[in-house]
């Protein structure tokens, strides 16, 4: 999933650089949704982490 994450913003900035129509703003649009997906996950691996060792 984090490869599809990747692949999403590569694209995504490449048509940034060319103008956000159509399939750019489309890949902009998921590359944002999978972002915050990960960070959700991230943050709470992180607490999930602390509160073992503790």
């Amino acid at each position: 999933m984090l490869r599809w994450t990747i692949t999403f913003i590569v694209i995504a900035l490449i048509a940034g650089v060319l103008g956000f129509s159509g399939i750019a703003g489309a890949s902009a649009g998921l590359a944002k949704i999978f972002f915050f997906f990960f960070l959700v996950l991230f943050i709470l691996s992180l607490m999930r982490g602390g509160i073992k060792r503790s």
